[in-house]
C-alpha cells in the first residue's frame, strides 16, 4: 500500500481538491503505474458534476501516460519499467464480441478489482470511484494490466497521453466508424479536442473535403491547421446548405457529406448532421449528450429516404493494443501532430482553474504533468 497526492471531487458541483489517497499493492490482473501526464477532459468535469453517476467521491483523471512500476501474479502483457498509454477499454476475450473477433465491442471490458481509498480525515477509508476506471489525476493509480498499452518510449508524454481518450474518440470516430477515406467527404460538426482530432483522422485517411464546422473562429482555425479544407462558422451560415454547397463544388451530384461528424452531443447538431449527409452518408455520434436530451423530431420518411446510417461512436471504435502503437509511431513520423492537441502544462493543483478555460474554449487540452 502507498499513500499519494490525487485530485479528488467529494460532491456534485463542488470544486475539486487536493487529497491524500491509499493505492493498494497490485494484485492479480492488475498493475500500478506511475503517472506522468494526463489531460483535463470534458468527462471528468461531467463526472464532478454527477453527469456520469452520483458514486462520490470520485478519483478524476483518465487521458494518461505513464511507466508501469509493478504488476500483480500473472501479468503478462506489460512490465516494470514499460511506458504506457492507459486505456478504458481492457478487453476481456471471452465475451460474444471478443469470441467473434470484435474486440472493439468487448460487452465485459475490466478495471482493477481492488479499490483505491482516501487516506486521511474522517472519512478515511472511504472507497473511491476511479474516473473511466482509471483515476490517473494522480500521483499513482491502481488498473488493471489490461488497461496499459505499451508505445514507444520515444514519445512525448504529454502529447501522446491524450489518445487515452478525446483524441482516439476524435480520430476513431472519422476512421474505424465512419470509414472515411479517398474519395469521400466528410464534416466535423463542433471543433472542441474531440472534433479537431476527428478532422486530423480524416486528413490523415485522404478524405476531401474535410469541412469543419463551429460557432468560435478560434476554434476553426485550429481544424484547420490540424487539416480542414473548409471552414463554416454556424453562427451566420446554415451549415447544412453550406456542407451541401461545399460538397456538390468537389462532386457534381452530391447533396451532402459522405460522413458527418458530430462532436458536440446536442439534438440541434445531431439533427443539422442528419440533413447533412448525402444520400446513404453516415451520421457518426461521437459527442457525448446528457441524459435528458432527445433525439430531434424528424420525420420518418426521412430517415428511410436518406438511406445510409446513424452510428454512434464509443471511444472511436478503437482497440487499443492495435490502434495506440500505431498512431503513436504516426506521430513519431511527422505525420500527427498530437504536439498540437497540448494547449498548456499544469500541475495536480490547477484542474479546478482548467475545466474554466475548458468552458471558454481557450484551449484543446491542458495536461497535467506530475
Amino acid at each position: 500500500m502507498q499513500q499519494v497526492r490525487a485530485v479528488v471531487a467529494r460532491a456534485q458541483g463542488a470544486p475539486v481538491e487536493i487529497a491524500m489517497i491509499n493505492v493498494p499493492d497490485p494484485g492479480p490482473g492488475e498493475a500500478v503505474v506511475k503517472v506522468l501526464t494526463c489531460g483535463v477532459c470534458h468527462t471528468d468535469l461531467h463526472y464532478r458534476e454527477g453527469g456520469i453517476n452520483d458514486e462520490f467521491p470520485f478519483l478524476l483523471g483518465h487521458e494518461a501516460s505513464g511507466i508501469v512500476e509493478s504488476v500483480g501474479p500473472d501479468v503478462t502483457g506489460v512490465a516494470p519499467g514499460d511506458f504506457v498509454v492507459l486505456n478504458w477499454r481492457a478487453v476481456c476475450g471471452e465475451c460474444r464480441a471478443c469470441k467473434r473477433g470484435d474486440l472493439h465491442y468487448c460487452f465485459a471490458t475490466h478495471n482493477a478489482k481492488q479499490k483505491m481509498t482516501l487516506a486521511d480525515g474522517p472519512d478515511a477509508g472511504t472507497e473511491l470511484s476511479p474516473a473511466l476506471g482509471i483515476g490517473a489525476f494522480a500521483e499513482k493509480t491502481l488498473v488493471a494490466a489490461g488497461q496499459c498499452t505499451k508505445v514507444d518510449p520515444a514519445a512525448r508524454p504529454a502529447a501522446v497521453g491524450l489518445l487515452g481518450c478525446g483524441v482516439m474518440a476524435g480520430i476513431g470516430a472519422a476512421i474505424n466508424t465512419g470509414a472515411v477515406g479517398r474519395g469521400r467527404s466528410i464534416a466535423v460538426i463542433g471543433c472542441g479536442g474531440v472534433g479537431v482530432a476527428a478532422v486530423a483522422g480524416a486528413a490523415l485517411a485522404g478524405a476531401s473535403p474535410i469541412i469543419a464546422v463551429d460557432i468560435d473562429a478560434r476554434k476553426l482555425e485550429r481544424a484547420k491547421a490540424m487539416g480542414a479544407t473548409h471552414t463554416v462558422d454556424s453562427s451566420v451560415t446554415d451549415p447544412v446548405e453550406e456542407i451541401k454547397r461545399i460538397c456538390a463544388e468537389t462532386y457534381d451530384g452530391a447533396d451532402g457529406a459522405d460522413v458527418v461528424v458530430e462532436a458536440v452531443g446536442r439534438p440541434e447538431t445531431w439533427k443539422q448532421a442528419f440533413y447533412a449527409r448525402d444520400l446513404a452518408g453516415t451520421l457518426v455520434l461521437v459527442g457525448v449528450p446528457t441524459p435528458d436530451m432527445k433525439v430531434p423530431d424528424i420525420p420518418l420518411i426521412d430517415v428511410f429516404g436518406r438511406g445510409g446510417a446513424l452510428k454512434s461512436s464509443w471511444y472511436g471504435d478503437c482497440l487499443p493494443s492495435r490502434d495506440f502503437p500505431m498512431l503513436v509511431d504516426l506521430y513519431l513520423q511527422g505525420r500527427l501532430d498530437l504536439d498540437a492537441f497540448v494547449s498548456e502544462e499544469i500541475g495536480l493543483g490547477d484542474v479546478e482553474a482548467a475545466f474554466a478555460r475548458m468552458h471558454g474554449g481557450d484551449v484543446l487540452r491542458s495536461v497535467v504533468v506530475l
